[in-house]
């Protein structure tokens, strides 16, 4: 057999650049002895951790996925083509940590919450940085014999195809510092979240603050973001109650010397006179629902009982080049999947397994018209009270009247104590939570519905890109009960406020008025605007070199998405091909020896910035592997790379 020798390039080294160097390095163990693998890393940032993850980055920052349900590596559940080879998840990295079968040397900090730290628990997320960081180090050293990682601490600019080559078998990457890598065999682009600059009415709004010499601060990660603008007593508004909201909460109170002690059972907070004076607000008007405290262990998760992926491989069929609706097609099994789970776990919670079960069975049969269901519901003795309502949960204000803020604030503070009540229920106990677990658990299955063109592209917009995602974002995904027990702790000692439903946020040269349209007299001056969301995922206004590189030179393009009159939408994600993702450029052509991974490539995919999951056969595991063998796949018989053993390599 003729020796290949394969020089492959990953641009960006966080979780899923290390993941596809975990696959390229276990692949390679296949290749002859006497052919190579040389694997430049490119990343500014250290490689595993990369920007995100990074370990010095402050400690109040929390990741919403427990310790137990985190990992980097494969496991015996992964269905790949490429070898098994199983490594820790990031508790077991923890309890291995502590009982000091790693060494090494690690910050006090880091042992501390390694000993603290259970399955269950919500670790910062500069301890996942130090475990990404062990796991880089771990894949490097246990690499085959004939493969070699240089890590290139700078960022890369251009990607063009080997001018010297002429045949476009051969790759250029060009990073910032100058430093060229030429004669690729392959590029891997894994850049995770990526700055973009605003649209029309964001940069108008902009302008205005920057003319008027206002404080605003444009989307970004919180960990990223100078706070020290924002003064002790300052009035600050954050815009936005999602999971950036509850960074800044934490990093503008326990981030500037504040505490929190629990007193009679209730979180106190004591103000350590450093914080400025938080307003906060959004569309919807209230927080991210609370995470049920997990029950399902490192691996549980609902398995699915309407949509399988036998039955979305029928859907999908069916649907043709036309495409599925999302109203029409699947929300109504994802919908009934929901509410038959919240129905058996009030049934179970009672006592009454057995009915339980029962009910499950009819209710997920009841299908069409809604007094069916309706009839399934009396039969079991389930009164109006206890029944599931989607517009409720999605507002949980509708058909109420507020007085005032003071009434607003009452109302909110009820809320927010009823979704700490329901979380600490659990995620399989509590009826409410487990049910809206299993709009996490049902991800998968809802990625093989909806990626690639699965559905059409009014029902994309509309459906999914309008109203499921933000709606799912708002029910699943949402920070741990901590972070909503503290919110009510901040607003009860009056350093933050919540505006209202349906915020308005006006400009003018001496700062903002903020009100809320449903809270009379609401209306409130502040003096700083921080935007309490990440940039948006686009290809037309990214500010990242070198896609923008990419994009004007025509050798990447947007995701298009056909609607069923025939016209396209654009959904501004990196189009790439179905696995192993190939990069697709202006012309529509597949370009074979480039590949793009991850948050980019969100609307040809759904949900992309999830994490590696243990014991439940990650998508993001097998896609991994898909790209690493196709990568690897496209080695040459000449051309052997001066590297040629087992080894790390810093660029200089």
């Amino acid at each position: 057999m003729t020796a290949r020798h394969h020089t492959v390039c990953v641009i960006g080294v966080g979780p899923r650049g290390l993941s596809v160097l975990e696959r390229l390095c276990a692949n390679a163990r296949s290749e002859p002895q006497d052919g190579t693998v040389h694997v430049h890393v490119v990343d500014p940032y250290p490689p595993g951790p990369g920007k995100v993850w990074r370990t010095d980055q402050s400690r109040h920052l929390l990741m919403n996925t427990v310790a137990g349900q985190i990992s980097v590596f494969t496991d015996a559940t992964v269905d790949m083509r490429g070898p098994l080879e199983p490594g820790p998840s990031l508790h077991e990295w923890a309890v291995t940590l502590v009982s000091g079968e790693l060494g090494g040397d690690h910050p006090a900090h880091v042992l501390q919450e390694a000993r603290e730290l259970g399955p269950d628990t919500y670790p910062t997320r500069s301890f996942y940085g130090w475990y990404l960081r062990w796991a880089f180090q771990r894949i490097v050293d246990c690499a085959p014999t004939n493969l070699t990682v240089t890590v290139h601490r700078s960022r890369a600019v251009a990607l063009d195809d080997d001018p010297e080559a002429g045949d476009g078998t051969r790759q250029t990457v060009v990073l910032s510092d100058g430093a060229r890598l030429t004669g690729l065999d392959a590029v891997i682009l894994c850049q995770g979240h990526l700055p973009a600059g605003p649209d029309a009415a964001e940069r108008e709004f902009a302008a205005r603050a920057a003319q008027w010499n206002l404080t605003h601060l444009p989307p970004a990660n919180p960990a990223d973001v100078d706070l020290d603008v924002l003064a002790p007593g300052m009035k600050v508004l954050l815009r936005g109650l999602g999971l950036n909201f509850f960074d800044y909460m934490a990093q503008l109170t326990v981030g500037r010397g504040g505490s929190f002690t629990r007193i009679g059972g209730r979180l106190v907070y004591h103000s350590s006179g450093q914080e400025p004076r938080l307003y906060a607000g959004s569309r919807r008007g209230v927080p991210y629902q609370a995470r049920g405290e997990n029950e399902k262990g490192a691996h549980g998760r609902h398995e699915p009982l309407l949509l399988t992926a036998e039955h979305v491989a029928r859907l999908r069929r069916a649907g043709g080049r036309s495409g599925l609706d999302f109203k029409d097609d699947l929300w109504p099994l994802i919908s009934r999947e929901v509410e038959a789970v919240y129905y058996a776990t009030l049934l179970r919670s009672r006592g009454d397994t057995h009915q339980a079960q029962r009910l499950k069975a009819d209710y997920l049969e009841a299908r069409g018209a809604e007094r069916r269901t309706d009839a399934v519901l009396e039969a079991y003795g389930i009164g109006d009270k206890d029944r599931w309502d989607w517009e409720l949960l999605a507002r949980p204000y509708l058909n109420r009247e507020f007085a005032g803020p003071r009434d607003f604030t009452g109302w909110l503070l009820d809320h927010l104590r009823q979704d700490v009540t329901e979380a600490r229920s659990g995620n399989v106990s509590g009826p409410l939570k487990a049910a809206l677990d299993v709009l996490r658990d049902l991800r998968n299955e809802i990625r093989l519905a909806v990626d690639h063109g699965g559905l059409h592209g009014d029902s994309y917009r509309a459906h999914l890109d309008g109203w499921y995602t933000p709606l799912n974002a708002h029910l699943s995904i949402g920070p741990p009960a901590r972070r909503v027990e503290e919110m009510i702790a901040l607003i009860e000692s009056d350093v933050l406020r919540i505006v209202g439903p349906g915020m308005r946020v006006q400009a003018d040269r001496t700062g903002y008025t903020v009100s809320s349209p449903l809270v009379p007299d609401s209306a409130v001056r502040v003096d700083a605007l921080v935007e309490a969301r990440l940039p948006v995922i686009t290809l037309t206004r990214t500010d990242d070199t070198l896609l923008r590189h990419l994009r004007d030179t025509g050798q990447c393009t947007t995701y298009r998405i056909r609607k069923r009159s025939g016209q396209m939408y654009e959904a501004d994600g990196m189009a790439v091909t179905e696995r192993p993702f190939r990069l697709i450029d202006a012309a529509g052509h597949p370009h074979p020896r480039r590949f793009a991974f991850g948050v980019p490539t969100e609307s040809v995919h759904w949900v992309t910035a999830a994490g590696i999951r243990p014991g439940v056969n990650s998508v993001t595991l097998t896609d991994a592997d898909a790209i690493a063998r196709a990568a690897l796949a496209r080695g040459s018989a000449h051309g052997q790379d001066v590297h040629t053993g087992r080894g790390l390599i810093h660029a200089k």
